[in-house]
């Protein structure tokens, strides 16, 4: 049994349709990456997810729960964690936490014991005693992170909760969500950077302009959209004439950094840098450094969404 499973998800605002007839199947105990550039719908559909609004047309099963006919069964099991900043202002940080898991009829003594294990895991002991509003941006992110643990669940929807992160959260963040997923638990994961996503998801899918371009596994995907590579050349001196050089050199796109730098993009990257050399040593240019780029998933993400573009 999917998760989630959406057939034919649409939602319309009047004439304009945010999210065009999406379906979708997410397995219990992965983490699913959804990504795509502003404006692609992926805040739509996750409000349709979670249940916040119903689509204009489809079906949505969560958790083995008809979404559309019965979306409080779906709350009661799912976690969310919106980019929309939520906190108590005037509320303490281990205040808050046990607020939340009253709302969610946690036991005094089990409150009491997520609250304190939280604050451990997600290096609030310092900050414990502040109020909410005292907090720099990323306390209250991580804040509002951790406080979603305090109930059960099955599904956890996190939408950009590393925003406002250093590095060394993010990280941590990461890590402990890969233990939960160890013990169950399902994530619908979206985010902008995109080494999280390939650090963290089971599988990812690109939506753009309210459709879904494309699912499958980071590895999958690399290996599918991942054949051209990339190539950086540095040259000891600036070479105006750069462009006028290279110009003949055809299955591939070379860019020019100010005369001293050479990116060269072509799936048939070794050949093309064979001939590069070739005449920059007829024209006596001199090399200082030259490496070879992996595929990641950020040029795979930027050339799907560029080959979905519309055409002009």
């Amino acid at each position: 049994m999917s998760c989630i499973g959406a057939s034919h998800l649409s939602k319309s605002y009047g004439s304009v349709r945010a999210v065009d007839d999406i379906s979708l199947s997410v397995r219990p105990g992965q983490v699913f990456g959804f990504l795509g550039p502003n404006g692609a719908g992926k805040s739509t559909t996750i409000k349709m997810l979670t249940t916040l609004i119903p689509p204009s047309k489809g079906t949505l099963n969560i958790l083995g729960i008809d979404a559309v006919a019965d979306p409080l069964r779906v709350r009661h099991r799912i976690g969310v964690v919106l980019q929309q900043p939520s906190y108590e202002p005037t509320l303490s940080v281990e205040k808050s936490f046990d607020k939340y898991g009253m709302m969610w009829n946690v036991p005094k003594t089990e409150r009491k014991k997520r609250t304190e294990q939280l604050i451990s895991d997600f290096d609030l002991k310092h900050i414990r005693k502040k109020r909410n509003e005292d907090l720099s941006i990323g306390q209250r992110r991580r804040v509002q992170v951790a406080r979603e643990f305090m109930h059960d669940m099955d599904l956890l929807f996190l939408d950009e909760p590393t925003v406002g992160l250093d590095p060394g959260a993010r990280r941590k963040l990461l890590d402990y969500l890969k233990k939960k997923v160890e013990t169950g638990l399902t994530i619908f994961y979206t985010t902008h950077i995109l080494s999280e996503a390939e650090y963290l998801c089971d599988e990812i899918a690109i939506i753009d302009n309210g459709r879904i371009v494309t699912v499958d596994t980071p590895n999958a995907l690399k290996n599918r959209f991942g054949n051209k590579k990339t190539i950086r050349i540095r040259l000891k001196e600036k070479r105006p004439d750069m462009q006028d050089m290279l110009s003949g050199i055809s299955d591939c796109k070379i860019d020019f950094e100010g005369g001293t730098s050479i990116t060269i993009h072509s799936e048939k990257s070794e050949l093309v840098l064979l001939q590069v050399l070739k005449t920059l040593s007829n024209n006596s240019v001199e090399i200082e450094d030259l490496s070879a780029v992996p595929t990641n998933l950020e040029e795979i993400f930027l050339k799907v969404v560029r080959e979905d573009a519309p055409d002009n």
